[in-house]
């Protein structure tokens, strides 16, 4: 008999990413694709293993809903669709309560919808996608694999701020994000070094949003990005940790909205804002205009500053793992922040670096440094198994 299949949908401001998956306890990849660029001419690839299905590029800047109507019609039309049991989706925000992969009812979408405001450039994306999936795929489960899950157990104190206890209680607390990326190394971890999954480790998730997560033995005890995505370094467009003062500036001197001001911390700051050139991390290492130089060294130094804090999080630093984009990709930005973090007893080997081996820790590094390709649709896709198990039992 042949086993009904699990489709993900990973959904952003920027990008839309999907996978199919045999409904296997070993969760057979038979299908991934991602659409990127969407504001300008989306690029839409699509691939079975080593099979090349789709690569074209779409000739305009595609809305959302259009941009997820055109993969539907795709999977549709190529059978990718058939016997689908079930959709899981990455949530970006599940705020206090979703802590857990959640079948998403009308009620819980609503309830996440509220959460929107906290996650901008991506809530709302995520959710579109699971109501226009309902409307497409009336009889498939809809299923949401939460991005705050993973921090939610670390230590109370790394969780509050210094506001009124009323704010707290009300749920003004970091909660951190990229956790989907976070368990997945986590768990690539424990398959690799063992229970203690490498020690104390800290994980760069860097790519359009950048983070770090601090692990204690696989479990998230520290992490950068706080009540919302905009903490932490600078990102590709988002400006990272700021004054709050800042903020009272613009709105008092400046008179700006927040709806302005949300623009330019999402949208406008970061690389792109500090070089004026990109906040593409390939443009900014081929430029030679200065502010592109000036960009680069602000996003290594808050980097290596964020990786002290996170070390004196853990109290002292076993692993170093680079994930994401530029953390998988960028050889020479691996380097920068390695040399920065020497004081901590890493120490490179530049020919690995250079070839992107796993390992590129020099021989005499006190502190093992790994470079591991994240998988967020695999770990959506087994959060989505887990829920559609007890859904059909129950």
């Amino acid at each position: 008999m042949t086993c009904s299949r699990l489709l993900t949908l990973n959904a952003g401001s920027s990008s839309l990413k999907f996978s199919v998956y045999g409904r296997a306890p070993n969760l057979p990849l038979l299908m991934s694709g991602r659409v990127s660029g969407l504001a300008n001419n989306p690029q839409f690839r699509a691939r079975a293993g080593e099979k090349g299905l789709a690569d074209e590029v779409w000739p305009e800047a595609q809305s959302f809903d259009a941009v997820l109507d055109r993969v539907f019609d795709w999977l549709d039309t190529n059978g990718w669709s058939d016997r689908l049991e079930a959709l899981g989706h990455r949530i970006v925000h599940g705020g206090v309560r979703f802590q857990a992969p959640t079948l998403l009812t009308t009620v819980v979408t609503d309830e996440l919808e509220r959460l929107s405001p906290f996650a901008p450039l991506h809530q709302p994306f995520n959710l579109s996608a699971v109501r226009k999936s309902a409307d497409r795929y009336a009889t498939a489960i809809q299923v949401g694999v939460f991005d705050t899950a993973f921090h939610a157990d670390q230590p109370r104190i790394a969780r509050l701020y210094g506001l009124p206890r009323g704010l707290i209680d009300q749920g003004v607390i970091a909660y951190g994000f990229h956790g989907l990326s976070y368990e997945y190394i986590s768990g690539v971890l424990r398959n690799r070094e063992g229970p203690q999954a490498g020690g104390r480790t800290i994980v760069l998730h860097l790519g359009g949003g950048t983070s770090l997560c601090a692990l204690d033995c696989g479990r998230s005890v520290a992490t950068t990005m706080g009540f919302s995505p905009l903490d932490g370094p600078p990102m590709s467009t988002r400006c990272g940790s700021l004054d709050p003062g800042v903020m009272l500036h613009l709105m008092q001197t400046k008179r700006m909205t927040a709806d302005a001001i949300a623009d330019l911390l999402y949208n406008r700051s970061g690389l792109l804002g500090l070089s004026g050139v990109s906040g593409d991390m390939v443009t900014l290492l081929a430029s030679t205009d200065p502010r592109a130089r000036e960009a680069l060294d602000v996003y290594v130094y808050r980097l290596s500053l964020e990786i002290g804090r996170l070390a004196a999080a853990l109290g002292g630093l076993d692993a170093m793992v680079f994930t994401a984009g530029v953390g998988e990709n960028a050889a020479i930005i691996r380097e920068r922040i390695v040399h920065r973090a020497a004081w901590l007893g890493a120490h490179l080997d530049p020919g690995a670096n250079a070839q992107g081996a796993q390992v590129i820790n020099a021989a005499h590094s006190r502190v093992k440094i790994l470079v591991i390709p994240t998988d967020e649709e695999v770990v959506i896709a087994r959060g989505l198994l887990k829920c559609v198990g007890g859904a059909v039992a129950g």
